[in-house]
Parts: C-alpha cells; sequence; structure tokens
C-alpha cells in the first residue's frame, strides 16, 4: 500500500513547513485526501498553539514516497462552499 505523507504548510519558506516524518499507508490518493480533510477539521476544532493563529490559512502538501508533492490541501477545503457564496465579497450569497 502506498505511503503518503502529511506535511503542514502553516506559512511561506521552509519555517512554515512542519514536516510529517512518519506517513500514512493508504490504498490510493482519494483516501488519503479524505484523511486530509479529516485532520484538517480535527485541527481546525481542537488544536490551540500560538505558531498557528489561524488555521484556515493552512494546507496540507501531500508527499508520496518518493518525496514528491501529489496533492496540496487546503484547510479552508473543509468548509462547504455554500451555492452562490462569493468568497470575495464575505457579506454576501452572490
Amino acid at each position: 500500500m502506498p505511503r503518503y505523507y502529511f506535511n503542514v504548510r502553516h506559512r511561506p519558506g521552509p519555517a512554515g513547513l512542519a514536516v510529517d516524518p512518519e506517513g500514512e499507508e493508504f490504498p490510493d490518493l482519494n483516501a488519503a485526501l479524505e484523511r486530509a480533510l479529516s485532520a484538517a477539521r480535527d485541527h481546525i476544532a481542537r488544536t490551540r498553539t500560538l505558531i498557528i493563529r489561524d488555521w484556515f490559512v493552512c494546507s496540507f502538501e501531500i508527499e508520496d514516497e518518493d518525496a514528491q508533492l501529489v496533492l496540496t490541501v487546503p484547510f479552508s477545503d473543509t468548509v462547504k462552499k455554500m451555492e452562490g457564496w462569493d468568497a470575495e465579497n464575505e457579506e454576501s450569497p452572490a
């Protein structure tokens, strides 16, 4: 089974990446995506830290066993987009 590493990007640059040294095995990339969304929801709901003040600006940079970036999952993807919602204009459903 392929192993995927869930690195957390919390700000730009090398110091803004928390590297996952162990990774997890999943049958495919879709299963890894589902795990990333679940973990992001958990971090947003339960984890408080002085380093990361806004989890919604973070993302998982998922790498495969060859250290190749295969998927970026913004934590903001955990929030379902409402039909007609304009993210650029927070005041309205469009």
